[in-house]
């Protein structure tokens, strides 16, 4: 079996190389087609080039902007946030402790116990607010500010293994 997709293999290989060989050898250089048009347009690329490149930055100033991310390297004094410790396991989540207060930075410290996990924070409207990996051996920081009080769903953003799909747990925030 092995030596017939190798022999399979090889003649395909052989064909593709047949087929670059037939068109580079009938290939000849190509003649200028319109060389006014042509060098006109040369000097236009370059300024469409610009133009694209700026187009992309504003476009993504504009999409990242509303993203109100806190500093996440930032040491807040002790009174001034919250810490929820968060260990991801095949398949479900452990949070010490599981309700937090609205408008006060909170800072998980999220780790993996067995194998990797995407630690993901979702809204009631089920629109993903924060996330960050949970590896074990390692513990990864994510701060987030609640604008308003309800029921957040932490689910799994990575594959983990067979009940994966079942890896839910709820945040409450007053």
């Amino acid at each position: 079996m092995v030596s017939t997709v190798y022999a399979i293999t090889l003649v395909c290989i052989a064909l593709i190389a047949a087929v670059f060989y037939f068109v580079i050898a009938n290939s000849k250089k190509a003649e200028a087609d319109y060389p006014s048009i042509t060098k006109k347009w040369y000097g236009v690329r370059g300024k469409w080039f610009l133009f694209l490149i700026t187009l992309g930055l504003v476009i993504t100033y504009f999409s990242l902007s509303p993203f109100p991310i806190p500093d996440q390297k930032k040491d807040y004094p002790a009174n001034d946030h919250q810490v929820v410790k968060v260990g991801a396991y095949q398949w479900y989540w452990t949070m010490t402790p599981d309700t937090v207060e609205a408008g006060k930075p909170v800072a998980f410290l999220v780790t993996g116990e067995d194998v990797n996990h995407g630690f993901g924070i979702y809204d009631e409207n089920l629109k993903l607010v924060g996330q960050t990996q949970a590896m074990p051996g390692y513990t990864n920081k994510l701060v987030h500010v609640f604008d308003k009080p309800g029921k957040y769903k932490i689910l799994c953003l990575e594959y983990c293994g067979l009940a994966h799909h079942a890896m839910i747990t709820e945040l409450t925030v007053k």
